[in-house]
């Protein structure tokens, strides 16, 4: 099967949209951006700038390689990079990256970006994240792998979002959240682990148990943090998740949500 692109749409020339992708009616492909194998560009999308989307993707009225709402940018050539088999939802902005942020705004593979949702400047996603409507992310912003991101949340920028971890919907972000944990509120406040999402993906039972008690060792104590990370890591540094999550407290650099 060839490209098909719809009457309607404009495709610049020297874009490069490989076998199989649809281009739908008034959407917008830019002469720099590529397109990979299988992709779906719904009715209304605007992707221009050095933007590349994988296969197997779904474009729905989104604007995707803009230049960034960041007034240092001074017109480096920046890009967007989409992996595979993510769909970008009505209405999504995802902007370019700037040279203060090392000029990518990456969003990876498998992942849901919901309607009227933000992805900001040098912000990097990892894959299987979902970011539910209009959550919005600052730039520089980290999310990692199966991460949930709840609607009408906003996210300050340099947070980092740590692996399988839940974000109430409503809730404003400004401090890190930690691996496998669930923040909500506003400013957000750490409520526990993500006993729901570590069961759903298969994560064993001692597991869980190993991180709610670490959870509560850390956070649930008068202690200082430091003095509370070494006692974890002695009862349970045997366990590559809490490990793991002490690492990402320890690496923290604005700190990390309290309990």
């Amino acid at each position: 099967m060839s490209v098909n692109i719809h009457r309607f749409a404009v495709v610049e020339k020297g874009a490069e949209l490989d076998e199989d992708v649809i281009v739908g009616p008034f959407s917008y492909v830019g002469s720099e951006v590529k397109v990979g194998k299988g992709t779906v560009i719904k009715q209304g999308a605007v992707i221009e700038g050095k933007t590349t989307i994988g296969k197997d993707c779904t474009i729905y009225s989104a604007t995707i390689g803009v230049p960034p709402q960041d007034l240092k940018y001074k017109g480096e050539p920046s890009e967007v990079v989409i992996g595979d088999r993510t769909v970008v939802r009505e209405y999504v902005t995802i902007h370019r990256g700037t040279e203060g942020g090392g000029m990518v705004t990456r969003v990876g593979d498998d992942c849901l970006i919901m309607a009227y949702s933000h992805i900001a400047h040098d912000c990097r996603l990892g894959n299987h994240v979902i970011l539910a409507n209009v959550a919005t992310l600052a730039g520089h912003v980290e999310v990692d792998d199966y991460a949930i991101i709840g609607g009408m949340t906003g996210v300050h920028q340099f947070v980092r979002i740590g692996k399988h971890a839940m974000i109430g919907g409503a809730s404003a972000v400004g401090r890190d959240v930690p691996p496998y944990t669930v923040a909500i509120g506003n400013r957000a406040k750490l409520e526990g682990i993500n006993i729901i999402g570590l069961k759903r993906r298969g994560f064993k039972r001692e597991t869980i148990r190993a991180l709610t008690t670490a959870f509560e060792m850390l956070f649930k104590t008068d202690e200082p943090l430091k003095v509370a990370i070494e006692k974890v890591k002695e009862e349970f540094g045997d366990v590559p998740e809490v490990v793991e999550m002490l690492k990402f407290i320890e690496n923290s650099k604005r700190g990390v949500c309290t309990a």
